[in-house]
C-alpha cells in the first residue's frame, strides 16, 4: 500500500474539521481564482471546471464560486495570488512537493523553508523531486459506501479510469487528469459518495520510513498542511501499517 495513499486517507478524514474552520473553502476559492485567470467559462477551462466540481462537492454556495471566478478574471478586486510549488526532502529522505497559493511570496517562502528545517527536512531546487511524481486524478471512496469491487471496477474503467486500488478501507480511483471530471461525475451519478476528488501528484515509487524518520515525516506533513497558504502536500513516503496507526 502506498504511503501517499495512507497520508491522503488521513488528510481526507480531517476534511469535515477543515470545512468547519473554513479552511477547505479558502483553499478551493484560491484554486478557482487561479484557474479563472485562463478564462471564466468552465466549459472551455478544464482546470476551472474541476475546481468548481470540487467546490460543489463540499457544498460551497454558488455565490462564493461566482465571486471567486470574478476575482480571478479581474472583474472584482482581490485576485492577486501567486502559485508556487516548493520541492524538498523530509526526514529519512522522502521527497516532498508543496503546492502553495499566496499573496505574499517572500513571507511564504521563508515560512515554508523554516518548516522544513524545523522538522528535519530541507528544501531543494526546482525540479529536484518533481520528476518522482505523476499528475493524476485521484478520487477516494469509503469502501463501506461503495458497491462490490467488480461493479466499481467496471463503472470507473468504463468512464476512463486507469486503476482502482484498495487502501486501508478505501478505494482509490486513479485516472488521467483529462478524465477527472468524467470519472467523478460517473461515480456521483451512480450514487456513490466520495471522500475526496482532486488532481494530485502521485509518486512513481515509494520510500519506506521507520522510527524517528516516520514520525518526523508525519509531523512535517501535518505542519505544512496547517499553513494557511498551502493548497496540497504530496510525498512518496511509505510507513508500515501498524507503525502508522501508532504514530497517528
Amino acid at each position: 500500500m502506498s504511503g501517499h495513499s495512507k497520508w491522503a486517507t488521513i488528510k481526507h478524514k480531517k476534511a469535515a474539521t477543515d470545512a468547519k474552520r473554513g479552511k477547505a473553502f479558502t483553499r478551493l476559492i484560491k484554486e478557482i481564482m487561479i484557474a479563472a485567470r485562463n478564462g471564466g467559462d468552465p466549459d472551455g477551462n478544464p482546470r476551472l471546471r474541476t475546481a468548481i466540481v470540487a467546490a460543489k462537492a463540499v457544498s460551497m454556495p454558488a455565490e462564493n464560486i461566482k465571486r471567486a471566478i470574478m476575482r480571478g478574471t479581474g472583474e472584482l478586486e482581490g485576485g492577486q495570488i501567486d502559485e508556487i510549488t516548493f520541492e524538498g526532502y523530509g526526514p529519512g529522505g522522502a521527497a516532498v512537493l508543496v503546492a502553495v497559493a499566496t499573496d505574499n511570496r517572500n513571507r511564504t517562502v521563508s515560512e515554508i523553508r523554516h518548516m522544513f528545517t524545523k522538522h528535519g527536512g530541507n528544501m531543494g531546487e526546482q525540479g529536484s523531486v518533481a520528476w518522482m511524481f505523476e499528475r493524476k486524478s485521484q478520487i477516494i471512496i469509503d469502501a463501506e459506501k461503495a458497491p462490490g469491487e467488480d461493479d466499481l471496477m467496471t463503472l470507473v474503467l468504463d468512464a476512463g479510469a486507469e486503476d482502482l486500488r484498495n487502501n486501508d478501507g478505501t478505494w482509490e480511483v486513479i485516472s488521467g487528469p483529462e478524465n477527472h471530471v468524467r470519472v467523478l461525475e460517473t461515480i456521483q451519478k451512480a450514487g456513490i459518495p466520495t471522500e475526496s476528488a482532486e488532481i494530485a501528484m502521485i509518486p512513481k515509487n515509494l520510500m519506506k520510513l521507520e522510527g524517528k524518520s516516520a514520525g518526523g515525516m508525519l509531523k512535517l506533513s501535518e505542519a505544512l498542511e496547517e499553513h494557511d497558504d498551502v493548497q496540497n502536500v504530496y510525498s512518496n513516503f511509505d510507513i508500515d501499517e501498524q507503525e502508522m496507526e501508532a504514530l497517528a
